[in-house]
């Protein structure tokens, strides 16, 4: 192909990249492609990936890239040494974050840490250590809190017995106080 991808292999790598579902028409207009086309290379993609370590799922207007049926057990193990293994450095901070906020969106997250914490987020949920729930304000995003199991990992009764609690708590209202207000 001379370096030119299928317009499967374009959706296969989007909806990879993406790691979540996508709407067929918002795939369209990110390809510059329309809609019959996306429909066409979706069946064609589907097709490649039968026999594979991945399937192609589509529910009414989403599509998403999903681990075939026959692989589970070999992700339930892999899931369950995720489970098994020490949190990593970046998990910690986050953590940290939604502990010492209440509660944190993932983006509040990534704006302390200065980086994309998907995956970290990813590996707290797994682990039963945050929760999500939508937030009032902007019923788009997710907030995450700590939950009953983090405490207990952290050996704490309540997210106020975190050391410095107060004082952090407090330089935190007052940078988004100065943020605001600039």
């Amino acid at each position: 192909m001379g370096g030119m991808l299928s317009l499967s292999a374009l959706i296969e790598a989007t909806l990879f990249a993406s790691g979540d579902r996508m709407e067929k028409g918002a795939l369209a207009t990110l390809l510059s492609v329309s809609r019959a086309e996306i429909d066409g290379a979706l069946t064609v993609l589907a097709e490649s990936l039968t026999g594979r370590g991945l399937t192609l799922v589509q529910a009414g207007e989403y599509v998403e890239l999903r681990t075939a049926a026959e692989a589970a057990a070999t992700i339930k193990k892999l899931r369950e040494s995720e489970l098994a293994r020490d949190l990593g450095k970046a998990s910690l901070e986050t953590l940290a974050v939604i502990a010492y906020r209440k509660s944190a969106t993932r983006s509040d997250v990534d704006w302390v840490r200065g980086v994309n914490s998907s995956a970290s987020m990813r590996t707290l949920l797994l682990r039963g250590l945050i929760e999500g729930r939508e937030d009032e304000a902007d019923k788009r995003r997710i907030r995450y809190t700590l939950t009953t199991e983090a405490l207990a990992h952290l050996g704490l009764a309540r997210p106020e017995d975190l050391p410095r609690y107060d004082e952090l708590a407090l330089d935190a209202k007052e940078a988004l106080r100065a943020e605001l207000a600039g």
